[in-house]
């Protein structure tokens, strides 16, 4: 006889949550410019946002990022000149990060490239139904940002 799946709410959650962000990667990353991987994206997008100057540790932090997937991530971004690294003027112990005109017209290229399905994702759900789900999912971000 086969195991019975009992229903816990909270389990389901977190599959649902792990599927939806393969999925994002999945789909997102077929669609970016050539030779331009998702975490490469997600740093161009969090610049673009965010504004320029942000240090590695701040990106990181932003990203959920491992200090060693960082560095590699973005020495891959500055040898094809998306971004400028260089010293933090303030603090010359500190690194700042920078989009280059390259890294905005990349990113540029990345969001048209994916604006279709965006599209398709605003007409499939409700303005009221992403802003429905916003404040269980920030409280839940927010109670595993916690620790123990």
């Amino acid at each position: 006889m086969p195991p019975v799946v009992e229903d816990h709410a909270h389990a389901q959650v977190f599959d649902e949550i792990a599927q939806i962000e393969r999925l994002v990667r999945l789909s997102v990353g077929q669609q970016l410019p050539v030779g331009l991987t998702y975490p490469q994206y997600e740093v161009l997008k969090l610049l673009a946002r965010r504004g320029d100057g942000l240090t590695p540790r701040e990106i990181a932090a932003a990203l959920l990022m491992t200090k060693n997937g960082l560095t590699n991530t973005l020495q891959r971004l500055a040898v094809r000149k998306l971004i400028a690294v260089g010293e933090d003027p303030a603090d010359g112990r500190k690194k700042r990060v920078w989009l280059t005109t390259d890294g905005r017209a990349a990113h540029g290229q990345a969001m048209a490239a994916i604006r279709p399905k965006v599209e398709r994702l605003r007409e499939g759900f409700t303005q009221k139904e992403f802003r429905d789900a916003l404040p269980f999912l920030r409280a839940l971000r927010g109670w595993l940002g916690e620790g123990d």
